[in-house]
């Protein structure tokens, strides 16, 4: 029988010396004294010997939690997941556990609830405020369904290495499957240095539909149709630009999601040199792609679901193509065509380019380079620009015979 709840400390200590009085004299019995207290024979005995052991330690309060569980996580698994997650700091339970289950499936691995526990214990987590993420946009862009449907571009924001030096990280991802494609540091974020990375991965993977990024340099310009020259060398290898909105990053969201995981594995902190940094990226790039978990993807890696492009590329840009009945006009070396008798600036990107010109339903031009449109044509030869993301003349719609510019060409 326990002890009362009552004056624990007090009715120990009175025990204790009515034994020494007692007992020890033989005044009494153990039995007796114990029935006194209305206490056991057994947590009599057991006091007696923890005095005599420690003393007045022996009257302090224990806990009542079993020395053992049978359900504990085991030293060497605990430390597994700690071991895991120091390889990967960004790696959640669910990540976790997906792969600990997969490099190891004979042994019994613990819920995600007890990784975490777990992870918090070793001071693993870190608390993130919550933030709040503004709607998507509804303008129309091109959907992310099967493996090379839409590869997304962009530079992840600049910082310094620790010799002080600039690194400006190019990355290139096919969004449906999350497969990271490029991942480089660029000496200058230009055409010159940018084109031979999507030379490259042309060659590798096979070529896109659609190419989305944002709207700064080099991918996008405030000229006519937003065509930069990155643009359209991407025209004349096969594939699309697709822009998203001006300050609408969550167009793009899958491929900034991505720049949050390589901040996150390779740059905090940052690497002592540029060389030593690509280091980071091209082994962050082998792990993203083949081990590490993505939940959008059942918590299998993207190249489970990555296939190269069925439409090759030979490293060939090639003019666009327009139907028999579009009018095509060259861009001259100052950047006009002429039309109607009249000539008419275009841009200075399009210089030496050929574009085509048909007519609308209610008289207006319609002027194009490849799949972009870039304005409409009275008959007066007054130009008017297409906004973003809109293909319809301000007054009329293109007629039916619309061209069909930018084609695959099978390897």
């Amino acid at each position: 029988m326990p002890w009362q709840d009552t004056q624990k400390m007090d009715l120990k200590v009175a025990f204790i010396a009515d034994w020494r009085r007692l007992v020890q004299s033989e005044q009494v019995s153990m039995s007796e004294l114990c029935r006194n207290y209305a206490i056991s024979r057994q947590t009599g005995y057991e006091l007696v010997e923890r005095y005599c052991q420690e003393g007045a330690a022996a009257f302090a309060e224990r806990s009542r939690a079993p020395h053992s569980h049978p359900q504990a996580v085991k030293a060497a698994v605990e430390r597994a997941i700690v071991d895991l997650r120091s390889a990967h700091p960004t790696w959640g339970p669910k990540k976790l556990k997906k792969v600990l289950e997969r490099n190891w499936p004979r042994r019994r691995w613990p819920a995600q609830s007890t990784i975490g526990e777990i992870l918090d214990r070793h001071g693993l987590v870190k608390r993130r405020r919550r933030r709040h993420h503004a709607v998507a946009s509804s303008v129309p862009l091109a959907a992310a369904v099967s493996p090379n449907d839409v590869w997304g571009v962009d530079f992840k924001g600049w910082f310094r290495t620790g010799d002080g030096s600039r690194c400006d990280p190019f990355s290139l991802t096919d969004l449906a499957t999350r497969y990271g494609l490029r991942l480089q540091a660029v000496e200058r974020m230009d055409t010159e240095h940018v084109w031979p990375i999507f030379d490259a991965a042309f060659r590798e993977f096979g070529l896109p539909l659609v190419v989305r990024s944002d709207n700064g340099a080099p991918f996008a310009s405030t000229g006519l149709g937003g065509l930069s020259r990155l643009a359209v060398r991407l025209i004349k290898a096969g594939t699309i630009p697709e822009r998203i909105e001006p300050g609408k990053p969550q167009q793009n969201g899958r491929h900034e999601r991505f720049h949050l995981t390589v901040k996150g594995d390779t740059a905090n902190p940052p690497a002592a040199t540029i060389r030593a940094q690509q280091r980071r990226f091209d082994a962050f790039l082998r792990c993203y792609n083949e081990e590490r978990p993505h939940e959008a993807l059942g918590l299998t890696p993207p190249a489970d679901h990555y296939a190269p492009s069925q439409a090759r590329y030979r490293g060939r840009l090639r003019e666009p193509e327009y139907q028999a009945d579009v009018e095509v006009r060259r861009v001259r070396s100052n950047g006009e065509i002429k039309w109607q008798s009249k000539l008419v600036f275009l841009s200075e990107t399009l210089i030496g380019e050929p574009v085509g010109i048909e007519q609308t339903e209610d008289g207006l031009w319609l002027i194009s380079y490849g799949p972009v449109d870039l304005g409409w044509l009275d008959d007066d030869a007054n130009l008017t620009r297409a906004r973003g993301g809109d293909a319809s003349p301000p007054r009329a719609t293109a007629s039916t015979s619309r061209l069909n510019c930018v084609t695959h060409v099978p390897g």
